[in-house]
């Protein structure tokens, strides 16, 4: 269903039925309320708890301690700090001979709050930031941001803080020069118009006892402590980030498509997920794996990055609980294994057009998307799939019917990215990276298309019943 031309293709919409339709809208449905809710790593690891014990995973931890064996059928989850967690469902053949891995991130572009943060100035009060992921600093912004995360007592209790997503709640703001004011802030290049270090959120103007030095700073720390037991110390064992308050949106006068925060790679992830769950009641032959991880908008490092031995050692003990683990059956299932790096990749802009070659960019609306390579400027960094596995992968998704383009990131000489597609090929096996096309990424709010979520749930659907 593929064309050698992406801008070709006629509409997908026209070859749906009515089932199809209602099918789409209760999935898209689904992907709204999941990134509206879940704008951080462990927000989205609960919610990918709680939907797949409902149909039946087991967490692993538990079936190590209390020593049982598992069989084919079986599934299981294995959560890590609780920012990263994959999902395994064992097939009937030996895990050796090889997994078929669905791979996304669950991290995406923030302000993080610094561990000394609290400051004031000119009778504001302010949070220091620092901030996560490639962004355009002056898109951040006068825009209104909820805070999320959490807050570590030294007693060990957790304190989960979401303020700024109901209607009742205060919001947050990164304040900007007015325009006339700005003739040298407009002289500056792009990536300097704003500064990272002036990236600090605006919390107070409430003086606690006017006269008082820093009295609106004292007067934040009364709320903090009286409203959510936050000590000032607290915020060095606490992991605070700034994101866009409020809910993702239907876009479009025809509701065609979805704006919302952290769409890179949350669009992924969800439909990772999905398609995961959907093939909970099927007889598999290969073990099905889901993956999702923390760190990979800042090179994948880190205990809960991809470039940790988090999976390795989880397989391990996958292995382990099924009577099958050796060293090199290990390593063989890693070799043996099949791989989607479930990620995004950018959408044609007409608005932007000299950026892309429009024989080779993905177009919204045209279907789930595949980059045969990464990287950039002479494919430097890549992971390259190989042939002989697309070629199977064409025929898997064509056999069901799933809409798909073959794409690159933008013109060759531009510029590039990666994802954790290479970290993974280290250990031989075959990796593609797959996924939806979004507008404007990395951006706070960032727009995809309902047709492209949809076809690229069934097209893991379709690899994960017939690799």
């Amino acid at each position: 269903m593929a064309d050698k031309d992406n801008n070709k293709k006629p509409s997908i919409w026209s070859k749906y039925t009515d089932a199809d339709k209602q099918k789409l809208e209760a999935l898209n449905r689904g992907y709204i309320d999941f990134i509206s809710r879940c704008k951080t790593e462990r927000e989205s690891v609960a919610e990918t708890i709680k939907q797949a014990e409902a149909v039946g995973y087991k967490d692993l931890r538990e079936i190590i301690s209390n020593r049982q064996r598992l069989k084919a059928g079986d599934k299981v989850y294995y959560a890590f700090m609780k920012k990263s967690i994959v999902l395994f469902q064992i097939g009937s053949e030996p895990i050796e001979r090889g997994l078929k891995i669905l791979g996304a991130h669950i991290d995406t572009c923030r302000l993080d709050v610094k561990q000394n943060p609290l400051y004031e100035d000119g009778g504001l009060a302010y949070l220091d930031t620092h901030y996560y992921g490639g962004i355009k600093k002056y898109q951040w912004v006068t825009l209104p941001l909820a805070m999320h995360g959490v807050v570590v007592k030294k007693d060990g209790t957790v304190l989960n803080i979401v303020i700024g997503e109901n209607d009742g709640d205060p919001v947050f703001c990164v304040t900007d020069l007015l325009i006339h004011l700005a003739q040298e802030q407009l002289k500056k290049d792009g990536t300097k118009v704003v500064e990272g270090e002036n990236l600090d959120i605006l919390v107070g103007n409430y003086p606690l006892k006017d006269g008082d030095k820093e009295s609106v700073k004292a007067g934040v720390l009364k709320l903090l402590k009286d409203n959510y037991n936050i000590e000032p110390e607290d915020f060095m064992s606490a992991e605070l980030a700034l994101v866009p308050a409020g809910k993702a949106r239907e876009l479009g006068f025809d509701r065609s498509m979805v704006l919302g925060y952290g769409q890179d790679d949350r669009v992924c992830s969800y439909t990772s997920l999905v398609a995961m769950l959907e093939v909970a009641n099927m007889t598999l032959d290969r073990t099905a794996c889901c993956l999702l991880v923390d760190k990979e908008e800042i090179g994948s490092y880190g205990a809960t990055g991809m470039q940790s031995h988090f999976f390795e050692n989880a397989l391990a003990e996958l292995m382990n609980v099924c009577g099958q683990y050796t060293e090199l059956g290990l390593r063989r299932a890693l070799q043996n294994s099949y791989m989607l790096s479930s990620d995004v990749s950018s959408a044609y802009d007409a608005l932007y057009s000299s950026a892309y070659d429009k024989k080779n960019v993905a177009y919204v609306g045209k279907g789930m998307v595949f980059n045969k390579f990464t990287g950039s400027r002479g494919k430097s960094g890549a992971s390259e799939a190989n042939a002989e596995f697309v070629g199977k992968l064409r025929e898997i998704l064509d056999k069901n019917n799933v809409h798909y383009q073959f794409s690159e990131l933008g013109k060759v000489d531009l510029g590039g990215g990666g994802t954790i597609a290479h970290i993974m090929a280290v250990y031989g096996m075959e990796v593609i990276d797959s996924g939806v096309a979004v507008l404007s990424m990395h951006a706070p709010w960032e727009a995809t298309s309902k047709v492209d979520i949809y076809e690229t749930k069934n097209g893991y659907v379709a690899f994960l019943k017939e690799i």
